[in-house]
Formats: structure tokens, C-alpha cells, sequence
């Protein structure tokens, strides 16, 4: 499946979730959706979706928060998997993205790929909610029935790798962090879907 599927599938089942991207997500999601509950973290810090989603999943626990992490910072940090499991935020959703590159960085492979079982770490790190997607169809089959249950939910999407630029901003990311925090203080969706 390509990013491509994974994102507009994406785009069309996502209502007032917080969105937190990083690395090639951040890079075009965007080009999706670019609103106040859309964190497209870049410069990405590779490792850190899941801990910033857990932040504010906890923070926020009304409002359903969405992490699409790549495999290469899922490797990074694969430390937060048991920590969300211990925590067991209803409201978190982790989308682990694995093309088995790192993508942004030029396309090296990753240690372990076509190898390391996503799915399994994350069942071992004590996720109960455990998926994995290989087609656009079943993605957008699957999709809104994963949305509805309780989290953590730990979904693992297979992609084909494209390499390509590191994320570029939109917007200096302190006034990203403002419009996340206003919308979130003021409780309204606020999302400008593109």
C-alpha cells in the first residue's frame, strides 16, 4: 500500500481526532488536513509521536488522539510501547507505518526489516488492541470499526518505501503548538480539512 492510500483513507474517516504526525506523515499530511488539531511535528525528534500522543491523549482524555509513527521511530523508542500499555489511554490510537526505510533520511533499510513482527512487540509490550494492514481495501474496510473501540490500539499499516525530503514545516512550530492548544482549551474541532 502506499502512503498515499494510508493517508486519504485516513482523511476520510477522521472527524475531531487530534492528529500527530512525524517523519513522512508529516511530510504529507498536510496536504491532507492542516488545521489546529493537526501536529505535524518537524522537525520531527524520530521516536517521539507516541510519547508526545500519549501526552496529550492523557491530557485530553474526551478527544481521540492519533499517532502515525514510522517503523524507524517505533525502533527508536520502543521503550513508550509498555509505557502506553501501562497507562492504557482509552483515547490513543498508534499507527506504526513500516516500509522497512527510514525513510526521510535517505532509504537506508532498517535493522531487523522483514524480520521484526510489529504486531508481536507491540502484543508483548501488553497492547490488548493489535492490528495489521497490508491492503488499501481492507484498510478502508477495517478503518472505522478500529476508530470506534476503546484504545490503546497499536496498528500496524505495511507500505511501500519512497523516499524522499526530510518534513518541512508549514508554520514555525511554536505557533503550531498554540493553535493545538487553543483548539484543544476550547474544546471546538476546528479542523480545515484541504
Amino acid at each position: 500500500m502506499e502512503l498515499a492510500d494510508f493517508l486519504s483513507a485516513l482523511k476520510e474517516v477522521r472527524k475531531d481526532q487530534v492528529v500527530v504526525t512525524t517523519m513522512a506523515s508529516a511530510r504529507e499530511w498536510p496536504n491532507y488536513s492542516d488545521g489546529p488539531l493537526d501536529l505535524n511535528y518537524a522537525p520531527s525528534s524520530m521516536g517521539q509521536g507516541p510519547a508526545l500522543g500519549l501526552g496529550i491523549a492523557l491530557a485530553r482524555p474526551e478527544r481521540q488522539v492519533i499517532v502515525l509513527n514510522g517503523d524507524g521511530c517505533t525502533l527508536m523508542n520502543l521503550g513508550v510501547l509498555v509505557t502506553i500499555a501501562g497507562l492504557r489511554p482509552v483515547n490513543l490510537v498508534l499507527f506504526n507505518l513500516e516500509n522497512g526505510v527510514y525513510e526521510v533520511t535517505g532509504g537506508q533499510k532498517l535493522a531487523g526489516s522483514g524480520r521484526v513482527g510489529f504486531t508481536g512487540v507491540a502484543r508483548s509490550a501488553g497492547w490488548e488492541r493489535v492490528y495489521e494492514i497490508k491492503e488499501a481495501e481492507e484498510l478502508r474496510r477495517e478503518l472505522p470499526g478500529i476508530l470506534r473501540g476503546n484504545g490503546p490500539v497499536f496498528i500496524n499499516v505495511k507500505l511501500v518505501a519512497r523516499p524522499g525530503p526530510s518534513p518541512k514545516p508549514r508554520r514555525p512550530m511554536p505557533e503550531t503548538l498554540r493553535m493545538l492548544s487553543e483548539a484543544l482549551a476550547a474544546g471546538s474541532a476546528g479542523r480545515q480539512a484541504r
